[in-house]
């Protein structure tokens, strides 16, 4: 337990046990305040510290729930967890007092160090994150060629050694600051982005400005959050009032910090700070502090091309390591290199004296030199003639002057033979030319050289697992099955090599202006990378570039560039390859440079703010009206639809692709790239658009209709005796104005939503006719994005029942009549009221359907409102914002394997002479080493599973014995693929967590333990568990968010769910292949096994123990088996037909046929009412109580009616009472039972008498009903079969 919390108890009134933390006021090792507030909290998990107050709270909870559930059978009576997440608990008040009031400061500054990729952490070591690249020695070819160019050896040392001191942690025990000078564009914010790479996470920035100001008092705010490092790219110190702070933040000194809106504390900062700068920084005799303290660094002047200087800095990113090492090593060499160290150069530079040179120019560029008493004279006349007003002593003028010459000495002898003192030699003209940098071709790289040679890959990897291609080019067998080496091979033919998880191949594919491969360009663009081992493709044309990746192969991106992919070989992936040439180069490590997942480039939005105008900006550029040039107007298109696209605007212009491709091919000179642009435009938004929000807008239920002449748009007002009203081809002003409506219709979604946004934007009836063809025909790109926030609601859409509106009309009595008009052909003008006539009906039925399907509307408000979005989104979509937030491509983090990998089966028996599976198990009984369920054999070939000799179906296993039985226990698995899921960790860590607090927020409010689905989802739940009625509404919402789930994992089509990888639907898969396993071990334990179907299965003549037998074995896989019920016999035909008679008569007897309907044994009259029916079958829902000897069962609906059924000792007589939610009662029946259960006899409240009896094979049924009077009212004869398929049924009413 966390060292300053003591969990404590304490019983209410009504004698609550209530389970509350108590906080321990002493010095803690695991929580931090400062400045009279939280600071940090230690998570052992992480192994990291944290600021994030949050995550000091969910620990606290966690604390709590841990203690509860260890003691809860120590407690008699009810308890109850005071969490901090609740505020009406009042915990988070104590919390914030013990932080703000009772606790004192207590703190060690976190990240005082730097923690490397590779860097072991534990709490001592006050680390809150790490680098993302490991501290280790490489090449730093890139970052040689950069820093010998712009700086001298020199002066490269300053930079290297202040790396290095940082690197070292050293730098905190150095009272030096490094200053960046020089002009504008000599690399000092070049240098200065490679430090951020360095350090990222570790550096802040600051304002060098304030610090020189005494007036700024919140000055240390920049400094916070304890840099290591502090950077300003273009600082000034020019004017410094005072350099007090300074001093104290370079000299680390122990300085009062005022945060804004916070307490002031006390700190020592560590950081070590970098400034760039072309104004130098202003010394003083009175402030001379600097002056020690001070390291500056001056650039060569000299300069990379573009080109180069693009190619070198790209490359750089590979390095980071390296460099980090390198510079490590130079600090290493002589930490003490800079201790007496004078930085001269900022001793006395103005602007004055920049204008000085300017002046003299012509005299230092004839001369090339010039003696410091001849540029001191001309330095004199020329403050005088300008009237400088501060000129230069002789003593800064002398050192100023160094920077414009290329060397000084104290001693020279001129050609001449004559000596002199201080001669100053080598003008630098470049820094005062307008020297246009002379365009030079990109820098030669050593281009890679193909031989035919002994491969390096051949010889590294030559125990990789390997096989040769088959004819169809892919691989001859499986994995699990190869036992033949890449030695074994002749790599000169097509085959494929399982290499390491940690190699990978950058694939160089990129093509010529024909679309060809061009092997020219992949040379030219491979050989930029850092050199390594190298092939060509299997075409020739293409490279593959072989590196070891030093970190996570999983979190790297698979495309690095246009036709340049990153290629991991992970799970049953392998690498193709055909040798021909190669160089000769050992394999190279990197460790950085490359792309990973999820990473984002944020652009501001500030064009179009609907689709609607994005189409307008599209269509004025295909005009070429704001440019009269192609290339242009396609960069702008481009550029609007990025905008678009990065700011969450919701559109869809797919239609206008081809109309803007055209126009880019048309190009006279850039239709290269113009085409190429257009294939990388986004011409439609990730997600569809949400539903419109006008809330206190009129509910109106609408229709449209569209004929090639004829456009009507049919609506009414939501209620009873509402008209119906028409609207005749209405204009788009009309439109516009009954958007402002709350619409709802009947699959509006995918047809009506879009015909009525068409004629809003303006569209003839002819074009939406044929807009309304293409949607009936299934046409591709005929859907505006914005339309889908037309409607309010679809009720085809959120209905849980899906068939056509017809069908619902007549299933709701409502009368349906045929138009009789085809609707391809024009309509004569004076039929057109009769056509909006028709057209009514379907909005009449849209209500009623609506009004019928109130409970499934309920259940979508309820997950619009947790999703936060609205009614109109689709079920799949609401699920999907639940579960994965805003992550549009959460497959990143899913887990997929294939579940016969026998290689992972973790087996603590390996070295025994035998096979053994886990004790009272078959050998088919294994795990991996995460408990992860292998089945061994399992084969998934051409759509087909086989698994223990037997087919397994793709939907689930299915499995019968046809015959008699008796005593049948029902076992069947509480939400099969839901746990499924859950167990494999499916959708990762995060996202499994939240599906199954969805799963388990169910489950709790099943068994009526609201106080714990409270907490689920940070409690976005508890707002609809006020009563029983709203957990019930709850509830169904949460059945149909999981049941849409494994739909979404199994469907055809792209979604957030889908895994192209799950091609044998692992979850389905997964339950089918546990239960041929249950066969077998129920099998073995002598038992038989009538009847398997999915997640359920039969045992005759089962016992108690054969029961919990299951039950443990299922939970071995994560399932858990409810007994649902126990026949006392049945009669199976085959392994989708069989009659039962349950042993707890309550049900009394049902037969089940193939197409899932069930068969009961009453025969209830026409006259019977809800009551009757109740009595008879039961109420629909509710949690079933029973009492200790099972002889009273109580069940109470989401209506508070209630049904007790109470048995005699025997069995023999079954009272049934059935009670409303005030205890009245509203009806009963009385049951009495044969010894055999041949004869049921069943007495309703009204005094009906209804006798069953059956025959003793259970193939003949007669039920005869009577009156209180005894008067037969009617009779039922069923006969069946002897294979179930053929019943037979005879019903006479009175005589």
């Amino acid at each position: 337990m966390i060292d300053f919390l003591m969990i404590s108890t304490r019983s209410t009134k009504r004698g609550v046990i209530e389970i509350y933390p108590k906080f321990i006021i002493k010095k803690s090792s695991d929580l931090m305040i400062r400045g009279g507030d939280f600071y940090a909290i230690w998570l052992e998990d992480r192994g990291l510290w944290s600021t994030d107050e949050q995550d000091a709270l969910q620990l606290i909870d966690r604390e709590l729930d841990k203690y509860a559930e260890e003691n809860r059978k120590n407690f008699d009576s009810s308890i109850k967890v005071l969490h901090m997440w609740d505020s009406e608990s009042g915990m988070i008040d104590s919390w914030h007092k013990y932080c703000q009031k009772q606790m004192r400061d207590s703190f060690h500054m976190l990240d005082e160090k730097l923690i490397f990729s590779n860097t072991p952490t534990n709490k001592k070591d006050y680390a809150s994150k790490r680098l993302n690249y490991p501290l280790e020695e490489g090449t730093t070819d890139a970052w040689n060629k950069l820093m010998s160019t712009i700086y001298s050896e020199e002066e490269r040392t300053k930079i290297e050694w202040a790396i290095g001191s940082i690197v070292c942690g050293e730098s905190k025990k150095l009272q030096k600051f490094m200053v960046l000078y020089g002009a504008a564009g000599t690399g000092k914010s070049t240098v200065l982005n490679i430090i951020q790479q360095l350090f990222e996470g570790y550096y802040s920035v600051f304002d060098a400005k304030a610090l020189g100001s005494s007036s700024n008092s919140f000055a240390l705010e920049a400094f916070k959050t304890n840099p290591l490092v502090a950077i300003q790219h273009d600082g000034d110190l020019s004017r410094i009032e005072d350099n007090t702070r300074l001093n104290s933040l370079v000299s680390h000194e122990l300085m009062t910090v005022n945060e804004k809106f916070k307490s002031t504390y006390a700190n020592r900062f560590k950081c070590f700070l970098f400034m760039g700068t072309n104004k130098p920084v202003k010394i003083t005799d009175a402030k001379s502090g600097l002056i020690r303290r001070l390291i500056d660094v001056s650039p060569s002047g000299n300069k990379l091309s573009p080109k180069e200087y693009k190619a070198v800095t790209k490359q750089i990113e590979f390095e980071l390591g390296a460099i980090a090492y390198h510079c490590q090593e130079v600090y290493l060499e002589n930490p003490g290199r800079y201790d007496d160290y004078i930085p001269v150069t900022m001793l006395g530079a103005s602007n004055d004296f920049y204008n000085f040179i300017i002046d003299s120019y012509h005299v230092f560029k004839k001369e090339d030199g010039t003696t410091l008493k001849a540029s001191w004279e001309m330095y004199k006349t020329y403050c005088d003639e300008a009237k400088v007003t501060f000129p230069f002593s002789q003593r800064i003028f002398k050192e100023e002057l160094k920077n414009y010459f290329r060397d000084y000495k104290e001693r020279f002898n001129l050609d001449d033979g004559t000596r002199v003192r201080s001669y100053y030699i080598g003008f630098r003209t470049e820094k005062f030319e307008d020297k246009a940098l002379t365009e030079q071709d990109e820098p030669e790289h050593k281009l890679i050289e193909f031989l035919k040679q002994k491969s390096v890959f051949d010889r590294e990897c030559a125990d990789c697992p390997a096989q040769y291609a088959s004819a169809k080019e892919t691989p001859t067998s499986k994995w699990d099955e190869v036992s033949t080496k890449l030695s074994n091979l002749t790599t000169s033919r097509l085959h494929y090599v399982k290499v390491p998880e940690n190699h990978i191949v950058i694939d160089f594919d990129i093509q010529d202006k024909d679309g060809n491969k061009s092997y020219e360009l992949n040379l030219k663009e491979a050989s930029k990378w850092p050199p390594t081992y190298a092939e060509l493709s299997k075409s020739g044309q293409g490279i593959h570039l072989h590196y070891i990746y030093a970190g996570d192969v999983s979190k790297l991106s698979r495309v690095y560039d246009d036709h340049i992919e990153v290629k991991v070989f992970t799970g049953k992936s392998s690498l193709r390859r055909k040798l021909t040439k190669c160089n000769d180069l050992p394999i190279a490590t990197i460790n950085s440079g490359l792309p990973l997942k999820g990473e984002k480039q944020v652009i501001n939005f500030e064009g179009v703010k609907s689709e609607k105008g994005l189409r307008t900006q599209i269509k004025r550029n295909l005009n070429k009206e704001y440019h009269p040039a192609t290339k242009p107007s396609i960069d702008f298109i481009y550029k609007i639809l990025e905008d678009a696209y990065a700011s969450g605007l919701n559109y869809d212009v797919t239609d206008m692709r081809n109309a803007v491709l055209a126009f880019a091919a048309s190009s006279t000179h850039q239709a290269d790239y113009c085409i190429k642009l257009v294939n990388k435009m986004q011409f439609k938004s990730a997600d569809q658009s949400a539903g419109a929000k006008n809330d206190d807008a009129k509910l109106v239920f609408y229709d449209v209709e569209v004929f090639p002449n004829l456009f009507l748009v049919n609506w009414k007002i939501e209620g009873e005796g509402k008209p119906v009203v028409r609207m005749i081809n209405p204009t788009p002003t009309e439109i516009e104005e009954l958007m402002r409506f709350r619409l709802v219709g009947f699959n509006c979604r995918r047809y009506d939503n879009h015909i009525l946004y068409a004629r809003l934007m303006g569209y003839t009836n002819e074009q939406l006719y044929n807009l309304s063809t293409k949607i009936i025909n299934g046409s591709a790109n005929c859907f505006f994005g914005e339309a889908y926030n037309v409607s309010y609601t679809d009720v085809y859409d959120f209905s849980s029942k899906k068939q056509s509106l017809k069908k619902f009309e007549i299933e709701l009595g409502i009368h349906h009549q045929e138009l009789g008009l085809p609707w391809d052909k024009p309509v004569p003008e004076e039929l057109w009221t009769k056509v909006a006539e028709y057209c009514d009906n379907d909005v009449i039925a849209t209500e009623a359907t609506f009004n019928a399907r109130k409970a499934d509307f309920t259940a979508r408000q309820i997950l619009a409102d947790v999703a936060g979005m609205s009614v109109n989104d689709t079920t799949n979509s609401l699920t999907t914002r639940i579960i994965f937030g805003n992550n549009r491509k959460p497959q990143d983090q899913f887990n997929y394997r294939f579940m016969g990998d026998e290689s992972q089966i973790f087996d603590p028996n390996a070295d025994l002479p035998f096979t053994m599976g886990l004790e009272d198990y078959d050998e088919f009984t294994q795990f991996d080493k995460n408990h992860r369920p292998i089945f061994p054999g399992y084969t998934f070939e051409g759509g087909k599973s086989v698994y223990r000799g037997e087919e397994v179906g793709e939907g689930g296993y299915v499995y019968s014995e046809p015959g008699m039985y008796s005593n049948i226990a029902l076992l069947d698995i509480a939400s099969m693929h839901p746990s499924s899921i859950v167990a494999e960790e499916l959708f990762g860590p995060e996202y499994t967590k939240r599906f199954n607090e969805i799963l388990q927020a169910r489950i709790a409010i099943k068994h009526k333990d609201f106080d714990k689905a409270k907490k689920m989802l940070g409690g976005a739940l508890a707002k609809y568990l006020t009563d029983e009625n709203a957990a019930a509404d709850l509830a169904q919402a949460l059945k149909i968010a999981i049941n849409s789930v494994y739909g979404l994992t199994s469907a055809g089509f792209e979604n957030p769910f889908r895994d192209n990888r799950n091609k044998d639907n692992i979850v389905a898969k997964r339950g089918a292949l546990f239960m041929v396993n249950l066969k077998h071990a129920v099998q073995s334990q002598g038992f038989t096994v009538a009847h398997i179907k999915t997640d359920s299965i039969k045992i005759p003549d089962a016992t108690p123990e054969i029961i919990k037998f299951v039950t443990e074995y299922g939970k071995l896989y994560g399932y858990n088996f409810e007994h649902e019920a126990t026949y006392d016999r049945m009669c199976l035909v085959n392994d989708a037909v069989y009659i039962a008679r349950y042993a707890t008569v309550e049900k009394g007897f049902t037969a089940h046929q193939a197409d899932g309907t069930m068969i009961t044994g009453e025969f209830i009259g026409d006259d019977y009412d809800e009551i009757d029916r109740i009595l008879t079958a039961g109420l629909t829902d509710g949690y079933k109580h029973f009492s200790d000897d099972g002889t009273i069962i109580s069940t109470i609906d989401s209506q508070g009616r209630t049904l007790v059924k109470t048995f005699s000792n025997d069995f023999l007589t079954c009272i049934t009472v059935l009670t409303d939610p005030d205890g009245n009662e509203l009806g009963r029946t009385v049951r009495s039972f044969s010894d055999n259960s041949s004869t049921i006899i069943t007495t309703d409240s009204k005094g009906q008498k209804l006798v069953k009896k059956f025959s003793n094979n259970m193939l003949n049924m007669e039920a005869v009903l009577t009156d209180a009077a005894g008067k037969e009212l009617a009779r039922l004869t069923k006969v069946f079969s002897a294979d179930g398929k053929d019943i037979t049924s005879t019903v006479v009413y009175g005589k």
